[in-house]
């Protein structure tokens, strides 16, 4: 186990200092070398193709290092800052050589299986719909999730500054959420990931100079994809299918929704899924007439109402968590409608 350790004040002025610098030097760089994307990869989006897309390589580094300084905060993240570095790397390697999304989604796969298997972290879902296989359920559904997650994140990169955005509201709603529930551990290391996201928006707000690319969204997911599924209640009868269900999986309403009507529209359209467009929600709002910031704080919007329906959910026990999930899923149907039926941005 790893004795060193920090004050989780300082590591986080540590992390939001090494994101800046890490990723403005990688701008620099760049600047130096003058990054020009090759034609070959040239994509459909909004984005800038020229803009370096980076930035994930100096957010996993970071994450990684601080993760260190945490040290007996909890050695779990150090193996997950490992198999995140790992995750990077796989997405650096995809924004140049663009893999096959079999061959990229096998090796998710399996850079997700590892850890969870070996950490022995699960989606308590058999207990959800009261089934004994003896976690292998558990373990396949968790799978599926966290895998779920960084595709989900890697959609909603599409815009300059949105993935921080939606991912650093994540951050800020778990560390609310798990510091109210002595969930100590996962607030620490939110708490990092908040910090280091805040290094690095500096860069990418609009007009961004730097971006996450699939290096930085897919360590994103991976992270977040993880600490989703390392909240464990409390307070409540763990045997009980409601206390099953973590709460924090309705962060990712966001990024879920943007997923599944980007696919629905290119499974409908015949368009090759993992093909860059500008299909996304993001786009679907700028054609509506919104401009980028305004995208931005709809977004910001959004997940407040989905954090404050989450801390309803978890604190407010004169309600039946039953009813409160079937709001949401009336609510979430009535969104994804809606959104699914804006126009594409041309």
């Amino acid at each position: 186990m790893n004795k060193f350790q920090l004050n989780i004040y300082f590591v986080s002025l540590l992390s939001f200092a090494l994101s800046f610098l890490l990723n403005y030097s990688i701008y620099i760089i760049s600047k130096i070398f003058k990054y020009k994307i090759s034609s070959s990869n040239l994509q459909k989006r909004l984005v800038n193709n020229n803009i370096p897309p980076l930035g994930g390589v100096a957010t996993s580094i970071t994450f990684y290092i601080s993760a260190y300084f945490l040290g007996k905060a909890d050695d779990i993240f150090i193996t997950v800052g490992f198999f995140g570095l790992l995750m990077s790397i796989l997405g650096f390697f995809d924004d140049f050589l663009n893999f096959n999304w079999k061959v990229k989604l096998i090796l998710q796969i399996l850079i997700v299986t590892i850890p969870i298997t070996q950490l022995n972290i699960f989606i308590n879902f058999e207990t959800l719909i009261n089934l004994d296989l003896h976690n292998n359920l558990n373990y396949i559904v968790s799978i599926f999730w966290v895998v779920l997650i960084i595709n989900s994140i890697n959609f909603i990169d599409n815009m300059d500054g949105l993935a921080v955005v939606v991912t650093g509201s994540i951050c800020f709603q778990i560390i609310i959420l798990t510091y109210v529930l002595n969930q100590n551990k996962l607030t620490d290391i939110s708490i990092i990931l908040f910090f280091i996201l805040m290094g690095f928006f500096i860069l990418n707000f609009p007009p961004a100079k730097l971006y996450l690319g699939d290096s930085g969204s897919l360590f994103l997911g991976f992270v977040l994809g993880f600490t989703s599924i390392l909240f464990t209640w409390n307070n409540g009868p763990t045997n009980s299918p409601v206390y099953a269900f973590s709460p924090i999986l309705l962060f990712f309403t966001i990024p879920i929704l943007d997923f599944l009507v980007v696919f629905k529209h290119r499974m409908k359209n015949k368009i090759k899924v993992t093909t860059g467009g500008t299909d996304h929600i993001s786009h679907r709002l700028l054609a509506k007439g919104f401009n980028e910031k305004k995208v931005l704080f709809a977004f910001f919007i959004y997940s407040l109402f989905i954090f404050l329906f989450v801390l309803i959910y978890v604190f407010f026990n004169s309600i039946n968590p039953i009813y409160l999930l079937i709001i949401y899923l009336i609510q979430f149907t009535f969104t994804y409608n809606y959104l699914i039926n804006l126009k594409e941005l041309q």
